[in-house]
This record gives structure tokens, C-alpha cells and sequence, in this order.
């Protein structure tokens, strides 16, 4: 595998983890943190790894490396 489609699939995992939570975590509040909360910070952390390996792609596929 190359580094877009690792970056692409731990994206993709990263931001299906944020939705669980998102979705199905409870408001109560763990330590500091409420999961809902931590769900939605996951969904951002995923969605800029997915936008960072689609820039890793195009860039890949049009720069030639030797």
C-alpha cells in the first residue's frame, strides 16, 4: 500500500470511530471529556486526514519521482 491509501483508510476509521460516538455515546461525562464531544473532534480529525490523502493522491498522480 502506499502512504495516500493508509492515510485514506486511517482517515476513513478515524472519522467512523467520531461517529459512534457521536452517535451512540452517552452524555455523561467520562474523567473531563463527554464522548459526544470527543466523537465530534474525532470526525474533524478524520475528515482532514481524508482531505490530506486525497492531496497526497493528486499530487502523487501527477508529479513524476524517480
Amino acid at each position: 500500500m502506499n502512504r495516500a491509501v493508509k492515510t485514506l483508510l486511517e482517515g476513513a476509521v478515524t472519522f467512523l470511530a467520531g461517529l459512534a460516538l457521536k452517535l451512540f455515546g452517552t452524555d455523561e461525562q467520562i474523567v473531563w471529556v463527554t464522548p459526544t464531544k470527543a466523537g465530534v473532534v474525532l470526525m474533524v480529525v478524520g475528515g482532514c486526514l481524508l482531505v490530506a490523502a486525497l492531496l497526497q493522491s493528486l499530487r502523487g498522480a501527477g508529479a513524476s519521482r524517480t
